[in-house]
């Protein structure tokens, strides 16, 4: 369902759960990060009218778990900051072809892995967090996450036949595998 290569290594959980505090504030960027993602794919395929249908969604949908993050954050007595991002995302952005119309069927694709991986990745915290207020929260998003996935892998059909795009899905999920392995020592929701 999630077009994933690789199953996210028991050590990123270790990792996270030890530090709540800073999975959150990457949490929170990172969903002010796919509104804009999505805010910049609306800007540039405005043309196309199932993506400037559907992509103004994804920005809502983003925003509104960015305030429910930023919420827990404050809730919680932590102070919001910036922080370092993972390379996760720099290092998926960079096998982003250069010409249209590749160029915007491999940022859908992206877009979507990255979405599928979060989607992991909340699954994974909702049934082994301890904290089950942050557990059920993270469970909560499960749903939106995996939707948005399908979205942009079906949005990218609008810009190349299915066939190309289950082809360059593949290409592009199994780097993302390999990215995700290599991982970061950073405390983050892609690391």
């Amino acid at each position: 369902m999630l077009n994933l290569h690789a199953s996210t290594p028991p050590h990123w959980f270790a990792k996270v759960s030890a530090n709540l505090e800073e999975l959150l504030l990457d949490h929170a960027h990172c969903e002010k990060k796919a509104a804009g993602v999505a805010m910049n794919l609306l800007f540039s395929y405005v043309d196309v009218p199932d993506l400037a249908r559907e992509l103004p969604e994804i920005v809502r949908e983003e925003l509104d778990h960015f305030e429910q993050v930023f919420d827990k954050i404050k809730a919680r007595g932590y102070p919001w900051r910036k922080l370092k991002p993972s390379r996760y995302g720099e290092r998926l952005y960079q096998l982003i072809r250069k010409e249209e119309p590749g160029k915007g069927i491999d940022r859908m694709i992206v877009a979507g892995l990255i979405e599928a991986r979060s989607c992991e990745r909340f699954g994974i915290l909702r049934d082994q967090l301890q904290d089950r207020e942050l557990a059920e929260f993270f469970g909560s998003l499960y749903e939106s996450e995996a939707r948005h996935h399908g979205t942009y892998l079906r949005l990218a059909c609008h810009l190349a036949p299915r066939e190309e795009v289950r082809e360059r899905l593949e290409k592009l999920a199994q780097q993302e595998a390999e990215i995700m392995v290599d991982g970061e020592d950073l405390v983050r929701m892609h690391s």
